[in-house]
């Protein structure tokens, strides 16, 4: 580990060939995993919590306190899973006494400029595009992705698997598995592109694409649209999920294309 012209905390927990470049300044109550690269002019702040095999670039502030008018210094966390990217000028905020913590994944990708806001909770294989920001206490599921230039309302909930376009507006939730876009947000079909590179069968994404037909594509209100999911289609694993995201959403999600 150099430290040239560094600002490193001697109580900082710094894992095994980990690197730090210059003009990094590192707290006091931080770990860093092996194997770790901090780029230069990064600021690791106070209740860090970094994995192994990161990337770090150059301006990004990690832990830095939430930008939330109710925080009242209280000891929380940022968590990172293991090589997940962070580029340049990322700032991941730490949690409130709300959730105590934010949470980015594992093999996240988190590009210049994004931003993630306190107690959100981001799952594994998430990128979160350049210039997008996630204001606090969101919920992002494994795989979603979200495009540059996106805003995510706060507490809204991405589910797993879903694409949303780029300059995004997101004030609702957004199920999984299905690509959005447009202002409002509209559903414009299942992510097939997406399910496709991570192994899905043609059978299995007609079956997604179906059950999301009966929801945006029917002109029933959402309860008709899962009564006749329930009634008609046989139970497996990503109609169970939909479904359960659906009920669960407390914002409500975005809307079809036929409104």
């Amino acid at each position: 580990m150099s430290q040239s012209f560094n600002n490193v905390h001697p109580n900082a927990r710094i894992g095994e060939n980990a690197i730090i470049e210059s003009f990094v300044t590192i707290c006091e109550d931080v770990e860093i995993g092996e194997g770790t690269w901090i780029g230069p002019n990064v600021v690791i702040m106070d209740g860090a919590r970094i994995g192994k095999n990161c990337k770090i670039f150059p301006g990004a502030v990690i832990a830095g306190i939430p930008q939330d008018l109710k925080f009242n210094g209280e000891i929380t966390t940022v968590e990172i899973g293991d090589n997940t990217t962070i580029r340049e000028y990322c700032t991941v905020n730490r949690g409130t006494v709300a959730k105590g913590r934010t949470v980015v994944g594992s093999d996240c990708l988190l590009q210049a400029y994004s931003h993630v806001a306190h107690d959100c909770m981001l799952k594994d294989h998430i990128i979160l595009g350049n210039y997008s920001g996630l204001a606090g206490e969101v919920d992002a599921d494994e795989w979603s992705i979200i495009s540059p230039y996106s805003a995510v309302h706060q507490f809204t909930k991405i589910g797993k698997h879903s694409f949303i376009g780029g300059g995004s507006l997101v004030r609702k939730d957004v199920p999984p598995y299905v690509l959005v876009a447009n202002e409002p947000l509209t559903y414009l079909g299942v992510n097939s592109v997406g399910l496709r590179r991570r192994g899905f069968s043609n059978e299995k994404i007609a079956e997604i694409q179906d059950i999301y037909r009966h929801i945006f594509m029917k002109g029933l209100n959402t309860s008709q649209a899962i009564d006749l999911i329930e009634k008609e289609m046989a139970e497996t694993e990503e109609r169970n999920e939909i479904i359960q995201f659906i009920r669960s959403s407390e914002r409500g999600i975005i809307r079809g294309i036929a409104e």
